[in-house]
């Protein structure tokens, strides 16, 4: 076996040993969730926690009838645990995608203890389904109640950029960047929105490309698209 080989063998080997460590320890993870559950039976979060797991592991089914099941104990026992078994019923649906029945259950929430959170998911829901404006809505509503919560924010900023008011827009990414100066994604939007606006953009694609590379090279696609759409400006001026 030449040293080419040897090295890809290697390589593929250790990706293998990664993958049975995670493995095992989700497996433990798991297995001790279902322990708490059966030790604390009528404790809401111990399914909450197993639910929010089973999401992780894109076990969507299960998550939704572990859910299903807890609301069917707890849902009369109290507010609270209601709550958060719908709100954790929502994640499950928005994780995989269908976006209308985790609309409908954040509904649910929204005069409860829960309701900024509910609104947040709201609005990436409607991000999600590229409905702007109601995600713009149920963002500025979330904000309302958490204004300097950079989350909060990002959602605004982002659902205003896709409508295209990119003054606003600029607006809730510097109070992003207020909160965290370093973050990559929110960096690099506002690069692309101080390049619609003719600002200076270059500081924002530099932190963006050391701190978050993927998302850097994933928005270079975007970045041609904006290129294109300002040339397309300023030779109608």
């Amino acid at each position: 076996m030449d040293q080419k080989s040897e090295e890809i063998k290697e390589k593929q080997q250790a990706v293998e040993k990664k993958r049975e460590e995670q493995q095992k320890k989700a497996d433990e993870t798991l297995h001790k969730l279902v322990e708490d559950i059966d030790n604390h039976p009528d404790d809401y979060r111990t399914y909450y926690d197993l639910g929010s797991f089973l999401v992780q592991l894109h076990n969507y089914t299960q998550a939704e009838e572990l859910m299903m099941k807890a609301l069917g104990l707890f849902a009369d026992r109290s507010k609270k645990a209601k709550e958060t078994l719908v709100y954790g019923l929502g994640n499950v649906y928005y994780a995989a995608g269908e976006y209308d029945k985790a609309i409908e259950q954040f509904n649910n929430l929204s005069d409860g203890d829960m309701k900024t959170d509910a609104y947040i998911m709201l609005a990436q829901s409607y991000m999600a389904k590229e409905d702007y404006k109601k995600a713009v809505v149920f963002a500025l509503t979330a904000q309302g109640f958490r204004r300097q919560d950079p989350e909060i924010n990002y959602l605004l900023a982002s659902s205003l950029l896709a409508l295209g008011n990119f003054s606003e827009a600029a607006e809730f990414y510097d109070k992003v960047l207020q909160a965290k100066p370093k973050d990559g994604k929110a960096n690099f939007d506002r690069g692309i929105v101080a390049m619609v606006l003719e600002e200076d953009f270059n500081q924002y694609f530099e932190v963006a490309k050391q701190e978050d590379p993927k998302y850097f090279e994933k928005g270079q696609k975007r970045l041609t698209d904006i290129e294109k759409f300002i040339q397309v400006k300023n030779g109608k001026k």
